[in-house]
């Protein structure tokens, strides 16, 4: 890895690899993003929605194999693991003080 990711980056992948939705969400605020490869789920009860039918719902495993910082976006190289998707994506988290406001996922 080449970097540790910063804290509100690494709270969100702790709590995907521990499937526990309620810790996921409270790395987002109220009005927090994900954005699935174009699909954007803004806050948190539309967060919830997807998350149960293809994040943490399915058993999510990040392995993290590369962390890049630029400014306030962090990118995580990881291979991802479960029932739904596998292999390598990249997820770009966009950090706001202490929680990730944004994270988009792309290939």
């Amino acid at each position: 890895m080449t970097t540790q990711p910063p804290a509100a980056v690494q709270a969100a992948l702790d709590a995907a690899n521990a499937n526990d939705t309620k810790a996921f969400l409270a790395c987002f605020p109220a009005d927090g993003v994900v954005d699935d490869w174009g699909r954007e789920f803004r806050g948190h009860d539309r967060i919830r929605g997807w998350s149960d039918g293809e994040f943490i719902g399915v058993k999510v495993s990040l392995r993290v194999t590369d962390v890049q910082i630029n400014g306030d976006d962090v990118v995580v190289t990881a291979q991802v693991g479960g029932d739904g998707f596998n292999g390598e994506s990249h997820f770009t988290f966009r950090v706001a003080g202490d929680q990730v406001s944004r994270m988009t996922i792309r290939a």
